[in-house]
């Protein structure tokens, strides 16, 4: 019986997988001041000496964390789009995508690096261009999904407080579950936003 190895190239990609996937989850459960690489490597089942030749610092592994969550939520988002119902009750079915995705583990992960980067100067150097492609991704994505025209006076910024509201509901979920409320205030949005754009 012969056994088949594993290239190396792909066992270190499956173990850098490993390591960022046990970042993004001790994020959610622990947030930023209580995730270390100790822990990282314990829970991806990665030897300590391993995890750091990948990811010398605690800032390195949260970096490429970082990187990871970026194309998560752009797949999770893109994903979703093409689930979305067409009809009438369309802008419902994207504002309700939103919210959920706005209110995920991912969202959390990334809040948690959002606030450790406003007094780390490393992290926001790595985080912010990557939140800015993130905003112009999930803006575009919107714009489809809504099947809006920008070119339209006031359209742009419909979509913008779209997001923004979408934002600040997913913020409030991470104190308490407001589901309920979230809900219903995205009704409400969404026949403003059908009202408005079908002018």
């Amino acid at each position: 019986m012969t056994t088949t190895r594993t290239p190396q190239a792909d066992r270190t990609r499956a173990m850098r997988a490993r390591l960022l996937e046990a970042t993004v989850e001790l994020l959610v459960e622990r947030g930023f001041a209580g995730t270390s690489t100790t822990l990282v490597s314990e829970r991806a089942g990665v030897s300590r000496g391993a995890q750091l030749h990948h990811f010398p610092t605690k800032n390195d592994l949260v970096v490429a964390a970082v990187e990871h969550l970026t194309e998560l939520r752009g797949a999770e988002l893109a994903e979703a789009v093409q689930a979305l119902p067409r009809g009438p009750r369309r802008t419902r079915a994207v504002l309700r995508m939103l919210g959920d995705h706005f209110s995920s583990p991912v969202f959390a992960a990334a809040l948690e690096l959002w606030v450790a980067a406003r007094t780390d100067e490393a992290l926001l150097a790595a985080v912010a261009p990557l939140e800015q492609r993130v905003g112009r991704e999930t803006h575009r994505l919107t714009v489809a999904a809504l099947g809006a025209d920008e070119s339209r006076p006031g359209t742009r910024e419909l979509v913008q407080s779209t997001l923004d509201l979408v934002r600040g509901l997913g913020l409030a979920q991470t104190i308490t579950d407001d589901t309920a409320r979230r809900r219903r205030i995205l009704d409400a949005w969404a026949d403003v936003l059908d009202r408005e754009m079908d002018r």
